[in-house]
């Protein structure tokens, strides 16, 4: 392992630390302020750890309930070399050849064609160029323009704290608005449906945006960069799933000097008002410590310096916060915030060998325009013929599964609505939740080709928006977070520090950069770039020092 990072000399070092939530984003800021010499807490209402990148084990079957998809490597490898450590030494990665499979809607009563969807740029240009002649340039130019898109954002967007105007208005910003305008002026099913008229090739490129808690109507065209990841770059699965990866930040965490205190949940974030503010607009308080119930219904309430919050942005403000200290009162999320969509996740135990699907397999509806209206509009109902997203982990990683057997993770997108209901084990979630899962086995089935898949289910667990609503305090059940709309994005996404209370940090999802695991690394890097006064528009070069806190 590498030697720990050089602690600033400046007088934030040392400081009291709370932390809300020991999901990704909680874990990753835990790791990174205890290793910088912060005496750091994190506070988690559940017994376990991971937040939405979840886990449940049963039967022999070890299903990941949140995130299961590995893309920008960069980005956890900078964290784990931030964290002292690095990705060989905690993780054990397998590339993925197919990246993934895509299942076309079929004929009726028939099964799909699929199309795999490769681990490199050249056999994909070839694909492209096969489905629609001429697709296979107009990919590598596509390419192209999405990796120099993804630089810039990495450089000079993702890790920006946007603390100082000089930080984005670079040369290298300058030299490339012209094109950023359009990026951005543009959406970015527009922009692919100039370039592509093969339909399962628009929905290759499009896709990306409902990872992004959006629609392609809706996401600027600047996430294009996004194709740069699996068409390019290649995809990837931690031996062990995502489960892996959140042991793996608690590791680090803890190694960093950090204690993680689990079946507490933080009820209260305690602000000490300002009798005299410095100027107009200035914070109205300082955060002074929080308030947290055990599992038993005692009381604590523990003094700090600096609290983050790495839960859900809107249970923070209005749920933690007295309201003369929120950044936005429940009109602002009732009017102009836009949720991304909620989600039926179906995980499933099945007897027997299902070579029919890739590690990672995608359903893609004909017209998916319905669908979006459907899950995003005024009017949100469930979509008819879903675009579904399935994951076999077992494909790649044995110890998912018992000898004999698979295992399967679906995403259903539907709207963010917990009234939906919650799911439940074998069966038992409510109505609404098993009726969507039994339509998309059955979907799968057909699709795919797998008329006895139903069967051949020995072990079934089911999730809903109001699982999202009442485990995770999720915004209006929303899976994933705000959507990226150009409005949620870079710097009009929520920030990552409290404008009424000195002293207060977010991190996670719901705030900049985004939605995603690797997103939520990187917000952990913010609240240390806060804390350092680090107004730097690019991700922290990593520091040696001998001794010190962790390593």
């Amino acid at each position: 392992m590498t030697e720990p990072a050089t602690t600033r000399d400046d007088h934030s070092v040392g400081r009291r630390i709370a932390i809300i939530g020991a999901g990704v984003a909680g874990l990753a800021t835990a790791a990174l302020l205890a290793r910088d010499g912060h005496r750091v807490t994190v506070y988690e209402r559940s017994e376990s750890l991971g937040g939405r990148a979840g886990r449940i084990e049963d039967r022999g079957f070890r299903f990941d309930t949140g995130p299961s998809w590995y893309l920008m490597p960069r980005v956890f490898e900078h964290f784990f070399a931030m964290a002292g450590t690095s990705v060989d030494d905690e993780l054990e990665l397998v590339d993925l050849d197919p990246g993934y499979r895509v299942f076309p809607e079929p004929a009726a009563g028939r099964a799909s064609e699929p199309v795999d969807v490769h681990a490199d740029a050249a056999r994909n240009r070839e694909l492209f160029e096969r489905l629609e002649p001429g697709a296979g340039k107009a990919l590598a130019d596509y390419l192209d323009s999405a990796e120099r898109t993804s630089e810039i954002a990495e450089r000079r967007f993702l890790y920006n704290p946007f603390t100082r105007p000089t930080g984005f208005a670079s040369r290298e910003v300058l030299a490339a608005l012209p094109q950023l305008t359009t990026l951005l002026a543009r959406s970015l099913q527009r922009y692919v449906a100039d370039r592509f008229t093969h339909t399962v090739l628009r929905q290759i490129l499009g896709y990306p945006a409902v990872f992004l808690g959006s629609r392609p109507e809706d996401a600027p065209a600047m996430y294009h960069l996004m194709s740069h990841l699996d068409l390019a770059d290649g995809v990837r699965h931690p031996m062990g799933g995502f489960a892996r990866v959140v042991d793996a930040l608690a590791d680090a965490a803890r190694r960093a000097g950090a204690e993680i205190v689990t079946g507490s949940e933080v009820t209260e974030i305690v602000v000490a008002p300002r009798l005299r503010r410095r100027r107009p607009g200035a914070a109205r308080g300082r955060v002074t410590g929080v308030r947290r119930r055990d599992a038993d219904g005692a009381e604590h309430q523990d003094d700090a310096d600096v609290v983050v919050s790495g839960a859900d942005l809107h249970h923070t403000e209005t749920a933690l916060l007295a309201e003369a200290y929120r950044s936005r009162p429940q009109k602002w999320w009732d009017t102009r915030a836009v949720s991304g969509p909620g989600a039926v996740l179906v995980m499933l135990g099945v007897r027997g060998k299902l070579p029919e699907l890739a590690h990672h397999s995608l359903l893609f509806a004909d017209d998916w325009t319905p669908q979006f209206e459907a899950i995003f509009g005024e009017d949100a109902d469930w979509p008819e013929t879903p675009s579904i997203y399935v994951c076999r982990p077992s494909a790649t990683d044995p110890e998912a599964a018992p000898a004999g057997h698979e295992n399967l993770f679906v995403l259903i997108p539907c709207p963010a609505e917990p009234g939906i209901g919650q799911g439940g084990p074998d069966g038992d979630g409510d109505e609404p939740v098993e009726r969507m899962a039994d339509a998309a086995v059955d979907q799968i089935a057909e699709w795919a080709g797998i008329p006895d898949l139903r069967g051949r289910i020995v072990v079934r667990h089911t999730r809903g928006p109001g699982d999202f609503a009442a485990d995770y305090h999720s915004w209006r059940g929303g899976a994933l977070g705000p959507a990226h709309t150009l409005g949620q994005s870079a710097m009009f996404r929520p920030q990552n520090a409290s404008s009424r209370v000195d002293g207060l940090y977010f991190a996670g999802a719901t705030v900049a950069p985004g939605v995603g695991v690797p997103m939520c690394l990187i917000s952990a890097e913010l609240v240390l770039k806060r804390l350092r006064g680090d107004h730097s528009p690019g991700p922290t070069p990593p520091q040696r020092r001998p001794g010190g806190t962790g390593g």
